[in-house]
């Protein structure tokens, strides 16, 4: 999973976007359009993000397909201090 969220967040282009819906679903679950919004980015690139990262097992979706609320996973929780560690280094600079 480490290797994944290294990726995910540093490694590619909308690593910035994909840490920012993390730090939303910490806060609590929340369906796309609410990201969006909260975000201040399309929809379809919240929906594209929220797929990579279902993906890769970080994030998962609950409830009915119209306002579906997403969570982050179990397995991400397992790996909180990668992802912090990894945006730590991303604001650093480094």
């Amino acid at each position: 999973m480490e290797k994944a969220l290294w990726y995910l967040i540093a490694g590619t282009r909308g690593g910035e976007n994909r840490a920012r819906i993390i730090r939303l679903l910490d806060e609590r679950p929340r369906n796309a359009n609410q990201m969006a919004d909260e975000l201040d980015v399309e929809y379809n690139t919240v929906r594209h993000h929220l797929d990579t990262l279902t993906e890769h097992d970080v994030v998962e979706a609950g409830g009915s397909e119209y306002g579906e609320l997403y969570f982050l996973t179990d397995r991400f929780d397992h790996h909180r201090e990668a992802f912090e560690r990894i945006t730590q280094h991303m604001e650093d600079g480094q």
